[in-house]
């Protein structure tokens, strides 16, 4: 086969053929000159007025709205301090258990106490909203203790299981 010109087999413009080979290390030359004049410019900006750091607090409150962060964190709040929410008596007795898309689920000790703070559910929920501004709450459940299962492991079988067989 004859000896073809590279410039022609691949239809290469031979004028913009150093252009293409050095474009990319042109590329990084411009942005490591660009990074040393930004490290150099801040050298000497250093102290100057504008440049005040900014509060730690401050920065954190925006990165978690950022992050959508700020319902998790209003509930682990109130998770904290329940017993300032609700008060001493009320909290020994009862404890967050979960939120999800606005409806609080509170866990009370006994079937009392359960039933004590579904009659209390407005005034909690007015002293949540009140103490935790911005938290949706649109519903609060309150459930009992839960029963114990005797049902264990995957050998359970349905139903009553073993009786009295004496007739």
């Amino acid at each position: 086969m004859k000896d073809i010109p590279v410039d022609i087999l691949l239809h290469l413009n031979v004028s913009k053929l150093p252009e293409q080979a050095f474009k990319p290390f042109e590329i990084k030359g411009m942005t490591v000159r660009r990074l040393r004049e930004r490290s150099k410019e801040a050298w000497w900006n250093f102290g100057k007025p504008g440049r005040d750091p900014n509060k730690l607090g401050g920065v954190l409150e925006q990165f978690a709205q950022q992050s959508h962060w700020v319902p998790y964190l209003k509930i682990a709040q109130l998770e904290r301090h329940w017993s300032e929410v609700v008060g001493t008596a009320i909290a020994s007795h009862s404890h967050v258990v979960a939120y999800d898309h606005g409806v609080l689920t509170i866990q009370a000790s006994s079937t009392v106490w359960a039933t004590q703070l579904n009659y209390l559910i407005p005034q909690l929920q007015g002293t949540i909203e009140k103490k935790l501004e911005g938290l949706p709450i649109e519903r609060i459940k309150v459930t009992g203790p839960h029963s114990y299962s005797f049902r264990r492991g995957k050998f359970d079988i349905p139903g009553r299981g073993v009786r009295d067989t004496y007739f």
